[in-house]
């Protein structure tokens, strides 16, 4: 599964990430996320998953093993989180679901690797910045980071080409929305993850 572009619907009502994960998928970005925090978030994941109809999405800020397992139950294919916890990722693997634990230090780093995960998501991005990800490639050539937090259209090109192989938008997602053409801005970051390959 190609993780280059994340939609992060967060705090939205069902009917409104609904309605934005339809027009996300549209215009061709890889996955849909929706933060399952409280009541509203899951309502929210229920509603983008009743619209899914076998496109990709995924549960966010997934904390404890059972949240993994219920967002899995609604379809969630990926289940990522804000750390790695081990009982986490493996409750993912165990459904088949994707884990995307959050990473900022080596020490997280090596942790998601022992657990069988090669795709982390460095978390908050914007506060180490694109040369974290650069330093981080060294000791661990073979992990694919996933940048979020902070990551906006102004900044996003800038961490795929210090090396993330996607980029999560949340805050910008509906000013992406509003653009002309908001596809071709899609497809420039997909050609641009696919080159650095």
């Amino acid at each position: 599964m190609k993780l280059r572009t994340i939609a992060i619907l967060r705090a939205y009502e069902p009917q409104q990430a609904g309605d934005l994960a339809e027009q996300c998928w549209a215009i061709g970005m890889d996955l849909v996320e929706v933060p399952v925090q409280g009541s509203l978030g899951w309502a929210a994941l229920e509603a983008v998953s009743a619209r899914a109809r076998g496109r990709a999405f995924g549960a966010g800020t997934v904390l404890c093993a059972d949240d993994a397992r219920r967002a899995a139950e609604l379809g969630a294919s990926v289940i990522i989180s804000p750390d790695v916890k081990a009982e986490v990722v493996e409750a993912a693997q165990h459904v088949s679901a994707l884990p995307l634990p959050g990473v900022m230090t080596p020490t997280d780093v090596g942790e998601a690797a022992r657990l069988g995960v090669n795709t982390c998501k460095l978390f908050p991005a914007s506060v180490v910045g694109p040369g974290w990800l650069r330093a981080l490639h060294g000791p661990f050539p073979a992990m694919n980071f996933i940048a979020v937090g902070g990551v906006d259209l102004t900044n996003a090109a800038h961490f795929i080409k210090s090396g993330a192989t996607g980029v999560g938008l949340g805050g910008s997602i509906e000013t992406l929305l509003s653009f002309d053409d908001p596809a071709a801005f899609v497809a420039e970051l997909h050609d641009l993850v696919e080159n650095q390959r």
